[in-house]
């Protein structure tokens, strides 16, 4: 394994990680691995304890309003795959010696606003102020739900045949943060509306509600997954493989607004690649996938069939203009190069 810039890629984790963590309890159902987002851990009464954990960010170019919102978001991003919204959350929050306290309680109102909004409990975790912490991730929590055990969903219950689903866009995230980040650059070439178009998309980098209205309360959806680093075709690729499935995808059908198109276009950037967070990868029954899109729409919220899970002897595919090529996985994000490029040349 190389180190570079983000996760751990797929072979380190499921050969050398997946085979070393701790003790094999029977009640643990669902572990780490590759393209899971949630661990299950079986309860008495048919119930389950589904867990997540992620970075909490502190941005200060983004602000300390954004930089919450992201640290609660992408958490409950990764519980909303399960069908259902967090229940409890643990903070651990590693800040800079030099962060003020009238800065930390403008941070803490936030998170604790959005955790409100969303019906989740802050049970614990440990607040602390290291010397010589400059990272923009200022720690890490862990969310907790408590479900029924025949309705939490997880990426490995996708099966083949199976009509997969993308809501919104592309690059949502990265083009959002590039354009706040930016600012100046990004509006002299794109327009300021276009411009205005990316940067208000920042809180729609949510898929909470789309996990929520994709499941409902019918079982025509039988698996989900946010979409990180590595963008659609990365989650795509994650999905099918955590289901031990292959993929046929029709690339002009995966959806790229065109304010995220423009803003990744300045940096050279494929924004079916870069970090997406906001936009959802729904598995559901074929016959089933036109009401599943019918409630995402009813909420407002975009939504496109864009191919389908087969068996995985078919191998992975990303088709375009009448062309089958293999769907290859991109292990580096290419945004975090982009970004501090960008950086290092001065970029407003």
């Amino acid at each position: 394994m190389s180190n570079t810039i983000g996760k751990i890629d797929e072979t380190f984790l499921e050969t050398f990680i997946a085979s070393r963590c701790g003790e094999k309890r029977p009640e643990v159902l669902v572990k780490p691995g590759f393209g899971l987002d949630v661990s299950l851990v079986a309860l008495p009464g048919n119930q389950v304890m589904a867990l997540t954990s992620d970075p909490l960010s502190l941005i200060p170019g983004l602000g300390l309003q954004e930089s919450a919102w992201l640290s609660v978001q992408l958490m409950a991003n990764d519980m909303a795959t399960t069908g259902f919204a967090p229940q409890y959350g643990q903070f651990v929050l590693n800040l800079p010696a030099e962060f003020s306290q009238e800065d930390f309680k403008t941070y803490w109102e936030h998170i604790h606003t959005f955790c409100q909004k969303m019906g989740m409990a802050i049970t614990g975790g440990h607040t602390g102020f290291v010397a010589g912490q400059n990272s923009t991730i200022a720690g890490g929590g862990t969310f907790i739900s408590i479900l029924p055990a025949d309705q939490a969903l997880t990426a490995d219950k996708a099966q083949a045949g199976e009509v997969l689903l993308v809501t919104k866009s592309a690059a949502i995230s990265s083009a959002a943060i590039l354009a706040m980040s930016f600012p100046e650059t990004i509006q002299n070439r794109i327009g300021r509306e276009r411009y205005l178009a990316a940067y208000g998309a920042f809180y729609d980098t949510s898929s909470l509600q789309d996990g929520l209205e994709a499941k409902g309360t019918a079982s025509d959806v039988t698996a989900m997954h946010d979409v990180t680093e590595g963008g659609i075709l990365g989650a795509i690729y994650e999905l099918a493989t955590a289901a031990g499935c292959g993929v046929h995808l029709d690339k002009d059908k995966l959806p790229v607004g065109p304010a995220q198109a423009a803003v990744c276009d300045v940096f050279d950037l494929d924004p079916l690649h870069c970090i997406g967070a906001g936009s959802m990868i729904i598995a559901c029954k074929k016959e089933n996938a036109a009401s599943v899109e019918e409630r995402l729409l009813s909420a407002g919220i975009p939504c496109a069939a864009v191919g389908e899970l087969t068996d995985a002897s078919q191998g992975m595919v990303l088709a375009e203009n009448g062309q089958g090529n293999a769907l290859v996985y991109q292990k580096k994000d290419p945004y975090w190069a982009a970004f501090f490029q960008a950086s290092k040349q001065g970029w407003k």
